[in-house]
């Protein structure tokens, strides 16, 4: 595996999906965080707002906190009788407070258009337009190598689309072949655009309701 520059080795997609809910529940639902180990094994397991979907065991985010505690990015804290996580992503990796927020989310859900991102990451961080988003996706697609290099990268653009999409380097080099697909033949673009539209927002709203659920239940 070869080493991302910024970091002593690349992140599994485990530790980068830990990492990822941390930061998303620090923003969303501050009451119940730091995390337990249950709480964030159910984060991690969200069949919403994931991609990929994962089924992770509590000994597989145990040995990912690990991998993350040794290079900073995650402490404990001791929260009465049960030992609780935070991250430290921002400052573990260097980056200013939105640089943060877009790696995240590009974590959390993998590749997405700046206007993807900017729609996601509203409950984290309220960027002004999408202009803002891809200035600090290039700033950090520009990343001097004194700084580590390249922490994200955009993808070449696929049939059908009207915007690239960036993916994070936090797990490595991304094989961009891989993530090319021509669209379905008949596909109308316009159509496609609704669709999504109205996914996001349902997504938004599952999203919105589990959170209430998990305060309720902490």
């Amino acid at each position: 595996m070869t080493p991302v520059p910024f970091l002593d080795a690349p992140l599994t997609a485990t530790e980068a999906r830990v990492l990822a809910t941390l930061m998303e529940k620090a923003r969303t639902v501050p009451d119940s965080y730091p995390l337990t180990l249950n709480s964030l094994q159910t984060g991690c397991n969200q069949k919403s707002a994931r991609d990929p979907v994962m089924n992770l065991s509590e000994h597989d985010i145990a040995e990912a906190l690990d991998g993350l505690r040794d290079r900073a990015l995650v402490f404990e804290t001791q929260g009465g009788r049960t030992t609780r996580y935070e991250h430290n992503a921002q400052r573990g990796l260097g980056v200013p407070e939105q640089a943060a927020v877009l790696l995240g989310m590009l974590m959390l859900r993998g590749p997405q258009t700046a206007g993807e991102l900017r729609l996601n990451t509203e409950r984290w961080y309220k960027f002004l337009d999408i202009a803002s988003v891809e200035a600090f996706l290039e700033e950090l697609q520009e990343r001097p190598a004194e700084k580590g290099g390249p922490m994200v990268v955009r993808l070449p653009r696929q049939p059908g689309e009207r915007e690239a999409r960036w993916a994070h380097l936090l797990c490595g080099p991304v094989d961009t072949a891989s993530l090319t697909s021509p669209a379905p033949l008949g596909t109308d673009p316009g159509a496609l655009e609704a669709l999504e539209a109205r996914v996001q927002a349902l997504e938004h709203r599952i999203r919105e309701l589990e959170e209430r659920l998990e305060r309720a239940g902490a």
